[in-house]
Order: structure tokens, then sequence, then C-alpha cells
């Protein structure tokens, strides 16, 4: 699905804002509906399908909270983002209590935003990427399943639940970026501070691990993630058997 086959449902009081981004995100190819208040967004959603909702907490006549409640008993499955001002992080938690993918905080950055949207829809529909049990990486098998790395003479790692599910992000982005934020977002669910420090550290941790075949590097890419570089192999069924 590319972005022009994503319909955005924004519901934002201030119009100024609102306009805004419906411009930014046209820009962008979505296609996307803007609102100005909860009982009119309601109405036009019961008429029409969409992929993903934008819904500011603070509006007249019917607040975000309850339009995505009515939303949801209409479209249990759609992605809600919350947008909400600074002083209303204490509304983040009921935000997501009702169901909510994400929220966004004002003042935010266009890219910011539709940074967590594709975060989201990539999640939602996937990503064009083959995820597998079994990557040769060098010498090394891995086994997702297993959780292990094994090489060619029998030596095995086995690694931690966070470590697999990273090797594993690593592994379907082989040789080409995996983001940060999107990797943040899909092992942590959130790109916080303390779980970016946490993700450092595992990176870390299977950079130790990898160092076994000198042909494997995880190399930062500046202002953007990570790349794993590893040769491109085909794994024969004898391989997989020994594991």
């Amino acid at each position: 699905m590319n972005n022009k086959e994503i319909r955005v449902f924004l519901c934002e009081d201030d119009e100024s804002l609102g306009l805004m981004l419906q411009e930014y995100l046209i820009a962008k190819e979505y296609e996307i509906d803007l609102f100005t208040d909860g009982e009119t967004g309601l109405e036009a959603f019961r008429q029409k399908k969409y992929d993903l909702c934008l819904i500011d907490v603070m509006m007249p006549k019917m607040d975000g909270f309850e339009l995505a409640k009515e939303i949801r008993t209409l479209e249990p499955e759609i992605p809600i983002i919350f947008v909400t001002a600074k002083d209303q992080k204490k509304d983040i938690l009921a935000g997501f209590k009702l169901g909510a993918d994400d929220y966004i905080t004002k003042p935010f950055s266009m890219q910011e935003l539709e940074a967590r949207m594709e975060a989201i829809m990539r999640r939602i529909i996937g990503d064009g990427h083959e995820h597998q049990q079994f990557y040769q990486l060098g010498k090394l098998l891995y086994d997702t399943k297993k959780q292990s790395l094994t090489t060619d003479d029998g030596q095995v790692f086995t690694l931690t639940t966070k470590e697999n599910e990273l090797l594993t992000l690593f592994c379907v982005y082989a040789n080409e970026t995996l983001e940060r934020e999107y990797a943040l977002r899909t092992i942590w669910s959130d790109a916080n501070y303390f779980n970016a420090r946490s993700m450092d550290v595992y990176v870390t941790k299977l950079r130790k691990i990898l160092k076994v075949d000198p042909s494997l590097e995880i190399k930062n890419v500046h202002g953007k993630g990570y790349r794993l570089v590893t040769p491109v192999q085909e794994i024969s069924e004898d391989q997989i058997k020994k594991v």
C-alpha cells in the first residue's frame, strides 16, 4: 500500500493547524479529509472508509476520546493517533486505554507525525520485506524460533527475547538501513529516551556476538539508524537439520 491508497481521517478544531496538516499530507500523496469538531467528523466517518485516524483530544461538541470510542464501535481495528497539548499529558494514559496506537504532543514537526503514521501502517499492512525462520549470516546460521546462532563448527549462541527480536529486524533489512525509530516502535512500542538507550545496549551485545565472523558488521547510519552488513548466502537443508 502506498500513500495514495491511504485514507486519513483528521479531526482537529484548530482550523489553521488542521489545514496545515492537510496540505502537508496531501503533498505526501495521502488522501485526507479534515473535520473541525467531533460530531461532524463522526457523521462523515459513518459514510466513508478510512485507514488511519488523527484525532485532537480537546474539541467542541464531542471530545477526541468520545469520538474515538464511537469510531472503535464502527471500526475496531482502525489505527488512531491522538494529538494532545503539552499540558494534557495526563490524558495520554486514558487515550491508550481507549485503544490508541500512538499520540503526538503539540507542537510537533510534520516529519515526526509522518514517521509515526508510517510506522503504524507498516505494522498493520507489512513493509514488503519477507520474514522467515532461518537466516544465513556469514558462517552463522540464525534460527529465529529457537533464538540461536550456530557457527559452522557447532558453537551455539543463545539470544534473549529482545536480542532475538532486534536481530530478526536486522535480518529482514539485511544490507539496508533499519530506521532507528521504526525499530524502537516495533520492538519497544515507544521511541522514548529510555527505550533508545536500551536499544543501544542490545545493539552492542549483538555486535559482540557477531564478532565471531569478521564478514558481519552492524554499522551506524548517521541520523537514520543501523545497517547489518552480511554476505548474501543460500541455506541448505543439511545446515537446517544440524540446528
